[in-house]
């Protein structure tokens, strides 16, 4: 079976604390339960998370959804998402089955980033490792007024923004998510087709802005 892995890149710096990192833990508690529900996905999908503060670290490997278990996040240090790409780099190389003559690989994996401020550490030479693979559709979410979308613009052209990091505008980045991964799974079963571009998902709310 061909699976469809799914990566969430998720900001636990200290400027997360409180609010917003309560409802990224709903939010993928919700997005689980809510996709567990889902024939299609609950098939095909497989979801990993990997945090980022000061380090990044891989908190979750790639996992189908029913045995899927989501752990306490607690934010705290710095913004260090060029090592988030890096490692999600390596953890895609290791992970997904790539296509070869005898047999189909996995589906082009899905990474969904979200942070809340500006990266700390060298995001360029974390961006190199990641574009290495070109073999990620990629969405990147800035949450709040913090955030420099013209660096998250390098890292992937499908940018979305909140206008603010409340529980509110969190959960339903979060329920978009879910419909994305619904979307994917199903298009795959039906035509064999991947996602190729931000059109092809379902509209993202009104909370949610798409960044030209």
């Amino acid at each position: 079976m061909r699976r469809l892995p799914v990566y969430l890149l998720l900001d636990t710096s200290g400027s997360m604390s409180g609010e917003p990192i309560e409802a990224v833990k709903n939010g993928v508690q919700i997005m689980i339960s809510t996709l567990r529900q889902n024939p299609q996905a609950i098939e095909t999908a497989y979801l990993s998370v990997i945090t980022f503060d000061s380090t990044a670290q891989q908190i979750i490997p790639l996992t189908d959804l029913a045995t899927f278990q989501m752990v306490d996040l607690r934010a705290s240090g710095t913004t260090a998402l060029g090592a988030a790409l890096s490692l999600v780099a390596e953890r895609i190389d290791n992970e997904v089955m790539s296509t070869t003559l005898e047999r189909k690989g996995d589906w082009k994996p899905l990474v969904f980033i979200m942070t809340d401020g500006i990266p700390t550490d060298d995001w360029r030479q974390g961006l190199n490792a990641f574009s290495s693979k070109k073999t990620a559709f990629t969405v990147a979410c800035a949450a709040g007024s913090g955030v420099d979308t013209s660096i998250l613009k390098q890292i992937t052209e499908n940018v979305v923004s909140l206008d603010t990091a409340d529980s509110s505008s969190i959960s339903k980045f979060f329920t978009w998510v879910t419909a994305s991964i619904g979307v994917t799974s199903t298009k795959i079963e039906d035509s064999g087709k991947e996602i190729g571009s931000l059109s092809e998902l379902p509209p993202p709310p009104s909370e949610i802005n798409i960044v030209v």
